[in-house]
């Protein structure tokens, strides 16, 4: 499901019994409208339908409330990277091509979830369980780039870290300024798609990964 703001202005209600579900959507319909620095914890009560001291009953405090919504982002964005991965086929190379686009789709499409996993400001270790979550979605970049290094001679592979946290990096930045489904979308002559192939296998070709012609 997609939390992109595009769905009106009405305030979602309080379901007897589902008070957690409820702060969580209240929350993602206010990151969409105004990022996630942009409303109080009293704030997404009232857009929830429900008393200022309700929201303790299942979150300390607003940080505990975005970090929830962090978390879920990072279990539906792991579940997207490997999905384009899908185990390195047809190739290794073809498949790392989707799990970058499958980068840029997360972000397009899931304007809400990206701005609160990157751009909250809440801190990943202050959360275990968004600890794990996040480090679960790293691990498949991390893992389609131990397969791309295992193909080249022992001694030219790249440290498969450094490359994975190299390609995160651009991925990251092509997301953030041109691939993002809301406001922040920068103007680009091209499809931020293509311009994050370019860059990927300029890189990959600077490691010895692609032949050079």
């Amino acid at each position: 499901m997609s939390w992109s703001g595009k769905g009106g202005d009405e305030r979602r209600g309080y379901h007897h019994g589902n008070l957690r579900e409820t702060l969580i959507q209240a929350a993602l319909d206010l990151i969409a409208r105004k990022g996630p620095g942009g409303f109080t914890f009293a704030e997404a009560a009232r857009w929830a339908g429900v008393s200022s001291a309700a929201p303790y009953r299942h979150f300390r405090d607003r940080d505990a409330l975005i970090a929830d919504v962090a978390r879920r982002g990072f279990e539906l964005f792991e579940t997207c990277l490997e999905k384009a991965w899908n185990g390195g086929r047809p190739d290794a190379l073809a498949a790392f091509e989707q799990v970058g686009r499958a980068y840029l789709g997360f972000a397009r499409d899931e304007p809400a979830y990206y701005s609160a996993m990157f751009e909250a400001g809440v801190a990943v270790d202050s959360d275990l369980e968004l600890r794990q979550a996040a480090e679960r979605a790293f691990a498949v970049l991390r893992k389609a780039s131990d397969t791309i290094c295992a193909g080249v001679p022992a001694e030219r592979r790249p440290p498969s870290l450094m490359m994975s946290l190299h390609i995160w990096a651009l991925s990251h930045g092509v997301a953030s300024l041109f691939g993002r489904g809301d406001a922040g979308r920068r103007a680009l002559p091209m499809p931020p798609e293509e311009l994050l192939e370019a860059g990927v296998w300029v890189y990959l070709r600077g490691l010895g990964i692609i032949a050079r012609e």
